[in-house]
């Protein structure tokens, strides 16, 4: 029997609670039900055509429907479908994605440590940072800086790293020995400055936190080369390289948190060669399997590996789905189609500038502020008076009204407050750009339309 998509909404209501969600209302609207994915495209259970802006959640970089990945997660379950990294173990696929990893990442890589997740990983840089400071004898470099309105992951240490203020509400976050600057946010923080110097100002922050705590004291600092959940926040190009200048003077460990920027997302491999820093420690996650499966973890600088190689004692911290076969071998799929399809160079020379000229295009519309990408990241701040920036009042939600619409025509974009953003798969066609472009310019004229009908303009 076939179900009815009210059949499963009373179901979903009933047993799954999900993820960042108000139980309460979605039990009384009900859940959308994706039922299938090919390229850039979903299905729900009622048959309506999607188009994926947000590569589901950041992460799936080579599309639905790649069948590579799929005969890798069959082959691999069939020969070895789990095995533990414990007892001084390894399988042959984690071995091999280790490899390939030290390949692809920036040559200061050559260790990994395997998680599940981007947020498995983040809680790992706590513990190493921490490990590698007490193993040269400096117990007490303890703290780590972040940036307000940074987004690490939900575990306690994860979410403890970011500065979703939402979260630190609940649960006692953050955990001890974990600050926050502000983060490189122009409209925010730098209206009448020039983007450059304003970039030096806010990486200047950093230096000035690290001297109120003491640089003995200062372990890491951890950053997203571009905030994604923050809202698609894009920093000055003068901001990572004196980032970069304040941790070498101060002996900084600088974390690059890869796990929505890493595996071409950027034009490059990862973020941080987009934006010309070199870090000692590189998260990642989604894009490395393209989400067809969970996997995450840390690249780890030589700087690093070779004191907690060399210096011995055992690393108390690993999970049981470190290295798992399955996943590893995807991954491995995964980086094999990205590179023979040349996904990576598709988006720094193809699309990811054909975005940025759509982009600009949609800068002309009434409710457009701002529009700005970096390779395929996107994100359209919506304003009520374009030429001085003035936002509309928080209680209208703006961008919430944006998606309301965006999910009625056919399309998933995010909402970040008034920020409107995507993320599409980077296997995306200039013709498929055009089609999104249009879906959002469809929904920008129905949002002005609201706007304009309930007075907030």
């Amino acid at each position: 029997m076939t179900r009815t998509t009210a059949s499963w909404q009373a179901a979903d209501s009933a047993h799954f609670l999900h993820p960042f969600t108000d139980f309460q209302s979605l039990a009384k609207k009900g859940s959308r039900i994706i039922t299938k994915a090919d390229n850039i495209y979903l299905w729900d259970s009622d048959g309506h055509k999607i188009l994926d802006a947000m590569s589901g959640l950041w992460c799936v970089n080579v599309g639905y429907g790649q069948q590579a990945l799929v005969d890798a997660a069959a082959k691999q379950m069939t020969e070895l479908p789990f095995y533990n990294a414990f007892f001084q173990t390894a399988t042959t696929p984690a071995i091999e994605l280790a490899e390939v990893l030290a390949e692809v990442t920036p040559p200061q890589f050559n260790h990994v440590f395997f998680s599940g997740s981007g947020s498995e990983g983040n809680d790992t840089v706590v513990r190493m940072v921490r490990r590698y400071w007490d193993v040269l004898g400096q117990p007490q470099r303890q703290v780590i800086i972040s940036r307000h309105n940074a987004y690490h992951g939900s575990t306690m240490a994860g979410a403890s790293l970011g500065g979703m203020s939402g979260m630190h509400a609940q649960g006692g976050l953050p955990i001890p020995n974990i600050t926050h600057i502000d983060q490189p946010y122009w409209v925010e923080h730098g209206q009448g400055m020039d983007k450059e110097a304003f970039g030096l100002k806010a990486a200047r922050w950093l230096e000035e936190r690290i001297l109120a705590i003491g640089a003995d004291k200062v372990a890491a600092f951890i950053g997203e080369p571009v905030q994604g959940a923050g809202g698609v926040i894009i920093p000055p190009a003068s901001y990572w390289p004196e980032i970069q200048r304040i941790c070498d003077r101060y002996d900084i460990l600088l974390v690059s948190d890869e796990v929505i920027c890493g595996f071409g997302r950027t034009g490059h491999w990862f973020g941080c060669e987009t934006f010309g820093f070199k870090p000692d420690l590189m998260t990642f996650a989604k894009g490395v399997t393209s989400g067809y499966v969970p996997l995450g973890g840390v690249m780890v600088g030589d700087r690093i590996a070779k004191v907690l190689i060399e210096q011995g004692g055992e690393f108390e911290h690993g999970y049981t789905y470190s290295g798992h076969p399955v996943a590893c071998a995807v991954a491995l799929a995964n980086i094999k189609l990205i590179r023979e399809q040349h996904l990576v160079e598709h988006v720094h020379d193809d699309v990811g500038p054909y975005l940025a000229q759509a982009f600009e295009a949609l800068s002309d519309h009434p409710l457009v502020g701002i529009a700005e990408t970096c390779g395929l990241m996107g994100a359209l701040l919506l304003v009520k008076d374009k030429a001085k920036l003035t936002p509309f009042d928080a209680e209208v939600g703006i961008g919430m009204v944006c998606r309301g619409h965006c999910f009625a025509n056919g399309l998933i974009m995010r909402a970040v407050g008034p920020r409107m953003i995507i993320a599409p798969p980077l296997v995306i066609t200039r013709a498929q750009i055009d089609e999104m472009t249009a879906l959002i310019r469809r929904c920008l004229d129905l949002t002005l339309a609201d706007a304009r009908r309930e007075g907030w303009l």
